[in-house]
Formats: C-alpha cells, structure tokens, sequence
C-alpha cells in the first residue's frame, strides 16, 4: 500500500527515513528503523576517526540486514573528519545509501556517485532543492521550518515548502518537519510527498540513545515548547526551549556575535548533557513535532501505529 518511488529506490518497506540526529543516530538507532521497515541513517559527523566510523557502519550490518544510509553533514562546523575520508570509508564498507546535508553536495558529486549509490540530499528551501536535482541526486528531502535542528532562514513551513517543492523537480521528494504520526505521514503524502523523515519522534523511542530525562522532556513538551536560537546569525536553529536556549537567547538580545555564542552551542558540552540527563545542560535541537508525542515508544511499535492510522485515514476519506 506504501510503495512509492522512494520505496524502491531504496528497497525498503515503508516510505519512513530516520532523521540524522547529532550523537544519537548510531547503530542501536538506525538498526531499528531499518528493522521496522524503514531507512536508518547513520550520523557520521561526530566521529573523531575513519576506523571509529568503520566500526559502527559494521555494528549496523550485525544489527540488521536491511537498507540503510550514511549522513555526511557538509558544514564545516559540522565534522570533525574530513569530507573525502568519509566517503573513502562509506564506499569501501559498501554502503549503497548516502545521505548529504549542509551544504551543497556540488564539490564531491562525482565521489559520492561512484558504483551504484543513492545519493539523497536534504535542503530547506525550493531552489536548493532544484539545483539538488540538476547536479544529479537521486532524492531530495525537504524540511520546514517546525523542524529540529537548522531550518531555512526563509522560515516557511512545510506545509507550504512540501507542494512548492514537488512542483519544481521531477526526483521523489521526502518530507520533514513537524511529523510525527500517521496524520503527518498522509497529509506529506497528500502533499505529494513521497516519503517522510522523522527526528523528533524517534528522540522518544526506547532504542535512542539518550537519557531518559530527555526523552520525558520531548513527551512532556508542548508545541510552543521550542525556539529558533541564531537568527542574529542568518542561520536559524530550532531547539528546546530549556535554560541554555533562553541563555543564547538573551546574549543575541545584547548583539553577542557567532564567536560569544559558538561555546554555548559546543557538541561536546550537548553529548556530556546527554550522557547525565542534564536537559537544561546544552541546547538540545528539537522540533515542534515534540508537542504531538505522547509516550516512549520502541520504532517498530511506533511505525505500526503511524501506518495503522494512516490506512484508517485512508479508508476515512475514501
């Protein structure tokens, strides 16, 4: 019932794609997702070596036998590897999915293309979108503005970016931002969506790796329970509204500039938060999407109540 072009290309069950989650998209994570007939991506941002990631890309093999894709974050900020070393590493360990996001996949297109790989490239806005298409990525996911993490600074919601986008290119597109159930799986497909990814979701579901306090602060959080961090900066970042945001929030008052702020957004100082359940510790991206869950879910329990309300969505409006 759920076969779509996204489905195919990636030879998966369910048009479902984990979203890359800074620290926490590691292999316990993206096996899961894959397990419950979805894509599980692997976040490789924070690996501090090729060896290190090599070893979780094999943990995911011996975890699951299913489809699933690497992230490569192309913000220079963002990786502690360089660009090329990860691509050396996914290709010779055989992944057939790649992820890219951050920038534009441009410089590295003809690497990251090599052999028979997907290349799926995730942007903000239409135009992004387009010259994803034009440089020759197989997908393009799009998110709007409710999503956690880095939205455009255009802001628009994707409720309104989904059909725009779907409009410019002719590749499958995948929508995120705000989805968090089967009644946001059917309207991105009724938006012409092909398939959805889902971040703030799967922070509440048993096999993340996250402190329990954080996963009982997205089920306790209300939709206005997030902020946009950096638009002093032209770069906005969603997050959880708990006392570092608000604390980033009152220097970008004061005019503070990137500087001042980068070692109140630090990585490290988040993945130490994370590891002590200290949710006002750091800032901790979070999507609106928080304010519709409601309880801590293992993925394949969840992705079976998504689909189960989508088909009853379904017969509904047949």
């Amino acid at each position: 019932m759920w076969k779509t072009r996204v489905t195919e290309l990636l030879g998966i069950d369910v048009p479902i794609i984990g979203g890359a989650l800074q620290w926490l998209s590691r292999a316990p994570l993206v096996a899961a997702v894959s397990n419950a007939g979805g894509l599980g991506v692997l976040a490789s941002a924070t690996f501090s070596s090729p060896e290190e990631l090599r070893r979780e890309i094999r943990t995911v093999r011996e975890m699951t036998d299913r489809p699933f894709a690497v992230n490569i974050n192309l913000f220079p900020t963002m990786r502690p590897l360089p660009i090329e070393e990860v691509i050396h590493v996914v290709h010779e360990e055989g992944v057939r999915v790649l992820e890219t996001s951050g920038r534009s996949p441009e410089p590295y297109m003809e690497r990251l293309k090599e052999g028979d790989t997907i290349l799926m490239h995730k942007c903000a806005r239409v135009r992004d979108a387009m010259k994803a298409e034009r440089l020759g990525v197989d997908i393009v996911t799009v998110v709007g503005c409710e999503c956690g993490g880095h939205p455009s600074a255009e802001e628009v919601s994707t409720f309104v970016l989904l059909p725009k986008t779907v409009d410019s290119v002719k590749i499958p597109v995948i929508a995120g931002g705000g989805i968090a159930d089967g009644r946001g799986f059917m309207a991105a497909l009724c938006l012409g969506a092909e398939g959805v990814v889902m971040g703030t979701r799967l922070l509440a579901t048993e096999e993340c790796p996250i402190h329990d306090a954080f996963k009982r602060a997205v089920v306790e959080a209300d939709i206005s329970s997030t902020v946009l961090l950096l638009r002093s900066q032209g770069a906005p970042m969603r997050a959880l509204r708990n006392r570092a945001a608000l604390e980033i929030l009152e220097m970008e008052a004061k005019g503070a500039s990137l500087e001042e702020l980068l070692p109140k957004l630090s990585g490290l100082r988040g993945k130490a938060a994370y590891e002590r359940g200290d949710v006002d510790g750091g800032v901790f991206p979070c999507g609106q999407a928080a304010g519709l869950v409601k309880e801590v879910l293992p993925v394949r329990e969840l992705f079976r109540r998504i689909l189960q309300e989508a088909e009853e969505i379904e017969k509904r409006l047949r």
